[in-house]
This record gives structure tokens, sequence and C-alpha cells, in this order.
């Protein structure tokens, strides 16, 4: 009896550790699948939250930053702002109801139908809002919704608003440049650094452009006050360095915001100064001259027949206030004279005079890095008559830019030199420079520029540049209005070059159909893109470390040697 109790208890007590054993081992293989679980779905979101790419965009280029960009005395016009932008995670909502009614506390404007859509399913990201406040990121944490999260991108943000806008241009909500400068910066260096990696959440060197935004403030709101004081429906400028090609100013009317990219797509918001050709009228008698003057047709001395229009078929080319009389070659640049012009173009030549523009540029796209660019419209060829309307800028249709171009060579001694919007140097620019006229055509030149500002159509921007030596040329150009010229409907410009004893700075304004300002003013150049001309230049030459000076001999100076005026 004993023993057999013995015996029984001892099996149930290898029972019993049979069933203990195989309890322990039915648990650690339970733990082993609860760890596999765990780790199978930490490995699937880690490939979530790694995934390079976010709605068909690499996301290191949605975090990719950009380098500031600068004026030429380190004024910021450009810089990234980090900012957070709100995704979801579909396959990680819980309770897709609850989220769409939570996050439309946060953000009513969402719409409820396209939010339940965007947070259904089982992808890994979609985006819910780009580019939010830190206030509304705090808000939408604080509902703790899993599945519902941020991701830090770079904004760009332009401090000047619009007052830079053309030169700038604007970036997508993606930070990509899409126009001006910013566009022309991912063709080259801030796309090989993304390529590269190194501008995720990195410091870039900085961008140094040659603009000042001191003048580009001045220029800027000059053309606002010419809007409104002359009704205009546009206006722009430019200014230049002549011996660098820096671009110390660029604004052009209506803009945008580059703040809001939008704002861009409103019409007539281009760029004017690179996207826009002209007629520009008799800012280009300027040029004409000064080539015939280089090509040794006509000198400083000669005298022109003025008395009579000059007769193309049945076609009668006459001037505006005509003198009606011998003029000689200061005469028919102070007085704007078209018949003058086009017999100082007949000695040169319209085969030569046709080639010489070419010389200049004037028939190719400036070289410039600017996107918004526009190829001019001149004949390959001219006859006779396209030659001679071309002499005074009617029939031909150049830029604003290729006229500040033309100028600066005119002034600077002869040389062409490429425009440029980044910062440079003389001595690099020199190594640029092609010469397209004789440095005693180029003095000639300054001389008649600044004689047209003391006795002719610039008198009004002497006026209000007095003391600074500036000197330039009008021009009134008639747009065509159903086909034909409207003398009613004209586009002016003045051309203008200072200080001119001893120049550096060249500037071309326009103002698009003006009325005229009073009774007593017309709606010629003169009195509008003159007079707003000689304004700049007061109010930007002291920034240049241009003092005024009114003494006579300056002037004198300027008179070529032998000439008697």
């Amino acid at each position: 009896m004993f023993a057999s109790e013995v015996i029984s208890i001892d099996g149930a007590r290898k029972q019993r550790g049979s069933i203990t054993s195989n309890r322990i081992r039915w648990m650690v293989f339970a733990i082993v699948i609860g760890f596999i679980a765990v780790g199978g779905r930490l490995i699937q979101l880690g490939m979530v939250e790694t995934d390079q790419s976010i709605e068909g965009q690499a996301r290191d280029v949605i975090t990719a930053t950009r380098p500031p960009i600068l004026d030429r005395n380190g004024l910021e016009m450009a810089l990234d702002i980090r900012v957070p932008s709100l995704f979801a995670e579909p396959r990680r909502i819980v309770d897709i109801e609850e989220a769409v009614q939570k996050l439309r506390t946060v953000l009513p404007d969402l719409d409820e139908a396209w939010l339940r859509e965007r947070l259904t399913g089982d992808r890994g990201f979609v985006w819910l809002r780009r580019e939010l406040t830190p206030a509304i990121e705090e808000q939408v944490m604080r509902l703790g919704l899993p599945g519902i999260d941020f991701i830090t991108e770079s904004k760009r943000f332009y401090p000047a608003m619009n007052e830079a806008s053309h030169i700038l241009g604007s970036t997508n909500v993606d930070n990509q440049g899409i126009a001006g400068i910013e566009r022309q910066m991912d063709t080259e260096a801030v796309a090989l650094l993304q390529d590269l990696g190194l501008a995720r959440g990195n410091a870039l060197t900085p961008v140094e452009l040659g603009v000042d935004m001191r003048v580009q403030h001045a220029m800027y709101t000059e053309l606002q006050d010419a809007m409104t004081r002359y009704q205009a429906i546009a206006a722009a400028g430019v200014m230049m360095d002549i011996y660098s090609g820096e671009i110390i100013a660029l604004a052009s009317l209506p803009d945008f915001n580059p703040n809001d990219p939008a704002s861009a797509l409103v019409k007539d918001t281009f760029n004017r100064v690179t996207a826009g050709i002209f007629e520009v009228g008799s800012i280009f008698k300027t040029v004409t001259i000064a080539g015939a003057l280089d090509a040794g047709a006509v000198t400083l001395s000669d005298q022109f027949d003025a008395r009579f229009g000059v007769r193309f078929g049945r076609y009668t080319i006459s001037d505006f206030r005509g003198k009606n009389r011998i003029l000689s070659l200061p005469e028919v640049y102070k007085y704007s004279s078209n018949i003058g012009t086009i017999r100082v173009m007949q000695a040169m030549g319209s085969e030569n005079f046709r080639a010489y523009l070419s010389e200049m540029g004037l028939d190719q796209r400036v070289p410039f890095e600017l996107p918004e660019m526009r190829l001019p419209s001149v004949k390959t060829a001219f006859s006779e008559v396209e030659a001679a309307t071309a002499s005074f800028g009617h029939g031909l249709s150049v830029s604003m830019l290729h006229m500040a171009v033309a100028y600066s060579a005119i002034a600077n001694g002869g040389n062409y030199v490429p425009p440029t919007l980044y910062k440079r140097g003389i001595a690099d620019a020199e190594a640029l420079y092609r010469p397209v006229l004789s440095t005693q055509t180029s003095n000639a030149m300054r001389y008649l520029m600044r004689l047209n500002a003391l006795e002719g159509s610039a008198s009004q921007m002497n006026k209000a540049a007095l003391g600074y030596r500036a000197g330039g040329k009008t021009g009134t150009a008639e747009k065509v209005v159903d086909g034909r010229y409207s003398s009613s409907t004209v586009t002016n410009f003045f051309a203008s070059v200072f200080p001119l004893d001893n120049p550096r700075y060249a500037m071309i304004i326009m103002v698009d159909e003006p009325k005229a300002e009073n009774p007593q003013s017309g709606t010629t150049a003169g009195w509008n893109a003159g007079a707003m001309s000689g304004r700049i230049i007061q109010r930007v030459a002291p920034m240049l470390g241009i003092a005024p000076d009114f003494s006579e001999a300056l002037d004198q100076a300027l008179v070529p040697a032998g000439l008697n005026p």
C-alpha cells in the first residue's frame, strides 16, 4: 500500500512537470512570435520614416535649403526660414472620423470630404497643409492623433517684398526657383549642391549680387510715383555700372510679390526691362550718331540740311517741331532732328549702319543671367527707308537692357561689357571687354549728351539732377493702334549717363502711355521719363559717392578740342 502510493505521487509529479515544461515552451514561443511581430512592425514603420520620396518628390529636395541672396552692401534680399508642414500616414490612422473632426477644429478651412479621402487607405505619406506657423503646429500636436505629424521645410522669404521682384523672381512650394535669379541659380550651383547632399539644413555661402538696394528702393518708389503722377499703364528702369557691367538697380511696374508667387501670374507683371522689346524712339539717335562719328563718315563740325523732310516714294519723314534750317551735328542731337539723323546715317551708308548694329549687339540676345529674356526684332538687311526709320529708333525693337549696354559702351571709352546681376570687379570685367568705339568717339558723345541736358530736350532732367553733371537723350515712340501709329498713345524713354565729367552709371527709364502732368507740360519724354530720371539721379548720386559740383569748368572740359560750340 505504501509503495503504490509512492509510485502514484511520483507519477503525478512527473506529469505536472511535463505540463509546466510545455507551458513554458509555449510561452517562450508566444513571446518570440510577439517580438517578431513587433520587430516586423518597427521595420515597416522605419521604412515609412526613411522613404526617400514624398508624393513623388524627393524628400531631400523638399527639405533642401537655398543660399541667402545679398545686395552689394550685404543686405539680405532673400533668405530661407524654417516652417512646419503637416502630413499624415494613412496606414497609421486609428480612427479616420476622429482625425477628420479634430483636425478641422484647428484648420477649419480643410475640406471635410477631401481630408477624409486623404486619410483613407494604406499610403505611407500624404501632404495635408504646407508651410504652417509654429502656433498651428503646437495646436495640432496637442490633438494627440496617431499618424499625424510635421516635417520642417525651408520656405523662401523676401524682406523687400515687391521692390526687387523682377530681379529675384520666386520659388515654388518645394523651394525650387521658378523665375528670376532664383531660377538661374537652380540651373547652376544650388542644384549641384543639392545633388551632392550639401544643401540640406546647412548654412550655404551667400550669393552676392551687384544690386544696391538703396538705389533699387529709390528707383522703385520713383517708378511708383510716375505711375500715379502721369497716370501711366507701366513704368520701368535699369541702372548699370558702365565699367563693371553690374546692374545696380532694375525694376518694372506692374510687379508682383515674390512671397506670393501666384501674384506673378497677374496680367502685365512681366519684366519690361528684359522680357519686353520696344521701338525706343530718339534715344536710338545716340547709337546712330556714335556709329557715324566712329566710322569717320561725319564730324562734330559737319552741317546737315534739315529745311525739308526726307522723301521715300510717297512718304515724307519730317521733324517734330523742326527748325527748318541747316543744322550742325550738335544741333541735330539737341533738337532731336529726325531729318538730320537720317542724313547722318546716309553719310555712313545703310549697309555699314546695319553691320554696326550687329557690332553693338543690338540684334542678338544680351548675355545676362535672367531667364526672362526676349530676342530683339531687327531685320537682317535694311532697305533705304528701313535704315532711315531705324536711325531714329522706329521699325526695330530692342529691350531696355540692350540700350543700357549700348549707352554704357558709348560712355565708358567704347567697350562693350556684358551686364551681370552678380558682383563683379572692374578687373574681371575688363577681361570681357570688346572694343566697339574709339575713345575719341566716346568723348564726343559725352559732350553731346551733356549739351542736350544744358540746351536741349533733356533740360527737365537737368533741372531735377542739378549739380550731378548728367546728360542723355529723350525718346518718344508712338504706339501702333489699329494698325497705325498714334501720336496720342506713346511710350516714352530717357537714356542718361552720370556724372559725365567722370562717367560711371548709365540708366534707361520708360513710362508707358503717360498723360500730361499739368496743362503746361506735354506727354513727350522730357516731361516725364526725363524729369523722373533727374529725380532718381538726385536721390541716388550721394549714395553712390558722387558729390554735387556746380562748376561750369566741368562742362567746358567736355567740349572736344577745336570745336567752337
